[in-house]
């Protein structure tokens, strides 16, 4: 019988994952017990997906605010530093926030406005066009922010993120000057040395801080970058991709992943005969449209995948092909013209007109983004996700 089911996502259960656990037999062993406990066949190109919070916890990945604060202190031995562009976080940002200031003794905060990189917002951009702000060359003080604007909270969370992150600083026994601007360079009128928290743009704003005199120029992906007295580090990102664990330390993204993703692609080949895909995930790349949110606050969707989640889609336009080529066939005729084209499509449709509307983005994007949405981030309890038929098309 003709198969009428497409692409499907299921969270898989798993066991409370502890430091020291073997995080890779623990996936094979879920998906495997999953499979027969619903009577569902694992199968080729099948792709299996785990949560980089379970495999950063399987690996103690862990770190202090006092493992953060010695970090600094090496790095900006005058204890004064600018920082700019972090996420208006208390899961991502604010701990690490703690660490810093813990490590100085005068901060110079500079928020990015009206919302922070990932599409936090400290104020509503027709606010600012009623106040006559341009916050492409504006730069406002803390003082001249409140005077236009007020107190304004996240209506997510409530939270006057200014203060909030004011008070963290203070309570650390560091002195604070708030500034919001959009140019990275507007923090050399205060200091010379700078740490630059923004995620997908710190190439960028480090580049330019060193090419205009900047002294001391690092980004988060350089704090623990190496353990601090016996910590959790992170070589390629440091403390991007990290999220609060107890009031006093964060997990950070996990690291040596490749190896966990290699190693249950060959065990599930060993103990079932197929050949699946699998990959660690964190946030999707998605964007919600009433909070305007941009999800991704990990530096990447995905740190380790197997050889088959290479590349991007390779996908026509089954509409395009109805509309335009074959706009003279219906029925049987029509999903028999399409048939063939797919059978016989070019292997690269990168530019072809058949192909528009498909969705450009990576492979790992796009199932990361997939896996994200189905596992959640509260209480499922299914940090891994088990996809079928995702490189399936109509002809299959």
């Amino acid at each position: 019988m003709e198969r009428l089911i497409g692409t499907v996502s299921r969270g898989v259960r798993a066991p409370i994952i502890r430091a020291g656990d073997d995080i890779a037999d623990i996936v094979v062993s879920s998906v495997i017990n999953a499979a027969e406990s619903e009577n569902i066949e694992i199968r080729n190109n099948d792709v299996i997906a785990v949560t980089e919070a379970v495999v950063a916890r399987s690996q103690g990945n862990y770190a202090s605010v006092d493992n953060i604060a010695d970090d600094i202190k090496a790095k900006y031995p005058d204890g004064t530093l600018g920082v700019i562009f972090p996420i208006l976080s208390r899961n991502r940002f604010a701990i690490c926030l703690r660490g810093i200031a813990k490590g100085a003794k005068k901060i110079y905060l500079m928020l990015s406005y009206p919302s922070d990189e990932v599409g936090n917002h400290l104020v509503d951009m027709d606010a600012l066009d009623a106040a006559g702000v341009n916050p492409w060359t504006d730069v406002l003080t803390e003082e001249k922010y409140r005077e236009l604007f007020g107190i304004v909270k996240h209506p997510f969370t409530g939270v006057d993120y200014i203060e909030y992150y004011k008070d963290l600083i203070t309570a650390a026994g560091c002195e604070v000057e708030v500034i919001l601007a959009n140019d990275c360079r507007t923090i050399l009128k205060y200091t010379k040395n700078v740490l630059c928290c923004d995620i997908h743009t710190r190439a960028r704003s480090k580049r330019l801080l060193k090419t205009n005199g900047a002294e001391i120029v690092y980004g988060l992906d350089e704090i623990l970058t190496a353990p601090v007295n016996g910590s959790g580090f992170n070589a390629d990102y440091g403390l991007l991709g990290s999220n609060k664990a107890t009031e006093n330390t964060i997990k950070l993204f996990p690291r040596d992943c490749q190896a966990v993703v290699d190693r249950i692609q060959k065990e599930i080949l060993e103990k079932t005969g197929k050949h699946v895909e699998v990959m660690v995930y964190g946030d999707g790349a998605f964007k919600d449209p009433v909070g305007k949110i941009w999800e991704l606050a990990d530096p990447v969707v995905s740190p380790a995948f197997t050889a088959g989640l290479i590349g991007q889609p390779n996908e026509i336009k089954l509409k395009y092909l109805a509309d335009n080529d074959f706009a003279h066939l219906k029925g049987d005729e029509l999903k028999a013209a399409i048939s063939e084209y797919i059978a016989h499509k070019d292997n690269n449709l990168v530019g072809n007109m058949v192909s528009q509307g498909t969705t450009p983005r990576r492979l790992t994007d796009l199932i990361g983004s997939l896996c994200d949405l189905t596992s959640g981030s509260g209480d499922k309890g299914t940090p891994i996700v088990w996809i079928q038929g995702y490189f399936d098309n109509y002809t299959a």
